[in-house]
């Protein structure tokens, strides 16, 4: 499958066209359609990957995964504005996980926008 065909594909699947998916990801309506004769840029490939919540890796045809691995999923001791550098153990997410969501049942307005 080439790179025009899994944006194709991808697109598809979130309920856009190319001329969506191109718009979305800061190009010319019209870009995405080109690819089917050339390779495009690296930074317009990253963009439309972005858009498609998958990597240029999958677009390229390197994986078959289209979904991305997050190794930084969840949070970070930096959202807890703790320093200490590296991952949040996965029973302490749990934990914490827990604590948002007791908080969040306690004060259902905090979910309020402005």
């Amino acid at each position: 499958m080439t790179t025009f065909e899994r944006i194709k594909k991808l697109s598809k699947k979130f309920g856009k066209n190319l001329q969506e998916v191109a718009i979305e990801a800061g190009l010319g309506k019209n870009a995405i359609y080109k690819w089917q004769q050339q390779n495009p840029k690296g930074v317009d490939l990253a963009a439309v990957a972005k858009v498609l919540k998958t990597t240029t890796d999958y677009l390229l045809g390197n994986t078959d995964n289209p979904n991305p691995v997050d190794d930084n999923s969840g949070i970070s001791w930096l959202d807890l504005d703790m320093p200490y550098g590296g991952k949040i153990p996965d029973d302490l997410k749990g934990m914490y996980r827990a604590l948002a969501e007791q908080y969040v049942k306690d004060h259902p307005e905090s979910l309020k926008k402005d």
